[in-house]
């Protein structure tokens, strides 16, 4: 990640369309990343006999992504929405691979 422009040093749409370009791409970097780690889970599920879905788990992944929101003005509801959708491609993958 660089550093960026601050918004309010922002003065021209284009300036913000920059860093808001940036921050996704650094926002891609990060989920291909969590997706080696859901891979590596995959191999270590399948060895410990472990489930694709862990539901106890997915809660807590979603409260604490939540929260974190919450404590830094971001809407949690939008952020549930997101990492749900995440978890759920997560799942699915390991499904692939594990069975259901």
């Amino acid at each position: 990640m660089t550093a960026r422009k601050p918004p309010n040093l922002c003065k021209k749409m284009q300036d913000l369309r920059v860093e808001i370009d940036a921050i996704d791409a650094d926002l891609i970097d990060l989920l291909v990343e969590r997706s080696r780690y859901i891979d590596r889970a995959i191999v270590i599920k399948e060895a410990e006999g472990l489930p694709a879905r862990i539901t106890d788990r997915v809660e807590e992944v979603v409260n604490n992504v939540a929260t974190r929101a919450r404590a830094q003005g971001l809407d949690p509801v939008l952020v549930e929405t997101i990492w749900r959708g995440l978890i759920e491609w997560s799942i699915d993958r390991e499904a692939e691979r594990l069975g259901a």
